[in-house]
């Protein structure tokens, strides 16, 4: 433990993850006990608050704002992820929109070609930027399309950096050429993703855990490596629910040790950690 760090006793640990998987659905296991107390010491000592019992009687009491719930959260979420993280998932994606572009695609009310993609929990944005970037890069019709990317996350803080699509110029390492030659280098050490793809993006503050303002449906959903912070029952409850706004033709795409579970009777396994709705085979009986 650092010399600044907070004690936290163990009941003070038990409520801490006793309130996180209330409020967010997140279920932390006690190796995350380092991790509780070196994120929440700098919050509650922004607050001149000095024990953690203390830290929660405040976080239920009047005074505390929206913001402070909010930080308590955000604190304690974990945004790790890279431009064209598991890239198998990007390829599939292609070849997806492609069959879309090539059939009849929907429409909007004005009769405009409609494309929506989700990424659930996005992070720092580079999910939903790689989407845009492969997307548009190998079908520049889409720019006519009525094409949108909704990128959402529970953490507030980093829903806010993604949306501003500036990134060190160190998140090029491994790309290859071609990929790399996307970004915009503007000489600062800083790469800016281009208007033409950010465009694209709506970024927005989103609990998978409260109610959603979301109907869909969403012709791909990416869910990559959030489930796995939930316990079981959210975990059904989740891919439930991203089922009912996926498109009957539609795929999802989740992290690499992550499984649909009971769900299975909604999703169909057709790659690595790639799942078809089983909407598109009820569809194609009908017919």
């Amino acid at each position: 433990m650092e010399n600044n760090d907070i004690a936290l006793s163990d009941k003070e640990f038990s409520n801490v993850k006793s309130r996180l998987l209330e409020v967010a659905g997140i279920s932390l296991s006690n190796a995350k006990r380092t991790l509780v107390i070196s994120r929440l010491s700098k919050v509650m000592r922004k607050l001149s608050i000095n024990s953690f019992s203390n830290y929660l009687e405040f976080l239920d009491s009047p005074r505390a704002t929206k913001t402070d719930k909010q930080d308590f959260v955000n604190a304690l979420t974990t945004n790790l992820t890279r431009f064209y993280r598991e890239d198998h998932h990007f390829d599939h994606l292609i070849s997806h929109i492609g069959k879309i572009i090539a059939q009849k695609p929907r429409t909007n009310a004005a009769g405009k070609p409609r494309l929506r993609i989700w990424s659930a929990g996005c992070s720092t944005g580079q999910e939903p930027y790689t989407i845009a970037m492969c997307l548009i890069n190998k079908y520049p019709e889409l720019k006519r399309w009525d094409f949108k990317i909704l990128a959402s996350d529970i953490d507030t803080d980093v829903v806010n950096k993604a949306a501003m699509g500036i990134y060190p110029e160190s998140e090029l390492a491994g790309l290859s050429p071609e990929r790399a030659r996307i970004f915009e280098r503007k000489g600062d050490g800083t790469i800016h993703i281009p208007k033409e793809m950010r465009q694209t993006i709506t970024f927005k503050p989103l609990n998978l855990f409260d109610p959603w303002p979301i109907k869909g449906p969403f012709d791909a959903i990416f869910c990559r490596n959030v489930a796995i912070y939930f316990d079981k029952p959210v975990q059904d409850k989740l891919f439930a629910q991203l089922g009912e706004v996926l498109a009957p033709d539609g795929y999802m795409y989740i992290g690499h040790s992550e499984n649909v579970g009971r769900n299975s009777t909604q999703f169909s396994l057709v790659g690595k950690t790639i799942y078809s709705s089983l909407k598109s085979v009820e569809k194609s009986q009908v017919a």
